[in-house]
């Protein structure tokens, strides 16, 4: 894959990140042994044994109180455990149980303390704030997750990406054969400043036939975090100059979501060449920036 490559003004700086992380404390009331989080062995029951998912209503089983959820059953009518017919029973007194129940968040040992009425659990999971994010590199055969101490170290290990410390940065990307982008290419610094990642992104893609340069800076966290910060992007060259402001976006929003959606500062290919100084056989684009924490 043609990659660029960035430079940066800051390059000598060394950053090790530590892959140990303390597990949330559980109070322990009056010297007892821990709490232990309630209904913890529950999940399971109420698990469908084919596609081990949770089981909602209507809940059916076999003759021989087999359970199987409804995706299944629509799927294949036969019981997996003794292979008899489902047909209609309902499970009536495992659905009422089922109301009952208390769970906790399945991720919980990430941190997440809520504890869950059963039919709230599967939503909850959805948009639970612990869970893993995945790793933003661009990289299409990775699918590594984790919390964000984890994957800056992944990052850093796995993919060999660049982490700067400050909120300004002064970087030069240079790019042979500027004039065909055959598959999409990319380069990934990480920034850290205001006790939070970023992840600055650069890219050439093909819009129709021509093609496309974007920078664009993603937040390394939630999305509510992320409207807490704005960052600004700067192009120039030839006495001309292409500024963006915007808001970073979290890495639960995919990277090919925000480029597609051209959130960042876009630069057409003569524009480029333009700032490159006219060279057709090598482009050389520098972008500055600056990211800030906005005033609530």
């Amino acid at each position: 894959m043609d990659k660029f490559t960035s430079v940066s003004r800051n390059s000598n700086f060394t950053f090790t990140a530590s892959d140990e992380h303390p597990h949330p404390l559980v109070k322990v009331p009056n010297g007892r042994k821990p709490l232990t989080p309630p209904n913890k062995g529950l999940d399971g029951i109420m698990e469908c044994p084919v596609c081990s998912k949770s089981i909602f209503p209507p809940i059916h089983q076999c003759p021989g109180g087999h359970i199987l959820c409804s995706d299944c059953r629509e799927v294949n009518n036969k019981c997996p455990v003794c292979r008899k017919e489902i047909g209609n029973i309902r499970c009536l007194a495992l659905e009422k149980f089922a109301l009952s129940i208390p769970l906790t968040c399945r991720y919980h040992s990430h941190g997440c303390k809520a504890i869950l009425p059963y039919y709230s659990k599967v939503k909850h999971e959805a948009q639970c704030i612990c869970r893993p994010y995945t790793c933003p590199h661009p990289s299409l055969d990775c699918c590594v997750t984790g919390d964000v101490p984890s994957l800056v170290a992944h990052l850093r290990e796995r993919h060999k990406v660049d982490l700067q410390m400050g909120s300004t940065f002064n970087h030069r990307y240079v790019k042979q054969d500027p004039c065909s982008v055959d598959n999409i290419s990319w380069t990934l610094t990480l920034f850290y400043c205001f006790n939070h990642y970023f992840c600055l992104h650069f890219e050439a893609f093909c819009l129709g036939t021509e093609p496309v340069y974007i920078a664009f800076l993603r937040f390394m966290g939630e999305e509510s975090e992320a409207r807490k910060f704005g960052y600004c992007l700067e192009i120039g060259g030839d006495s001309r100059k292409l500024t963006w402001q915007g808001v970073p976006r979290s890495i639960r929003t995919h990277y090919h979501s925000v480029r597609d959606s051209y959130d960042g500062l876009i630069i057409q290919r003569s524009l480029a060449l333009c700032f490159s100084g006219g060279d057709r056989r090598e482009l050389k684009l520098r972008v500055t920036g600056r990211i800030w924490k906005e005033v609530l």
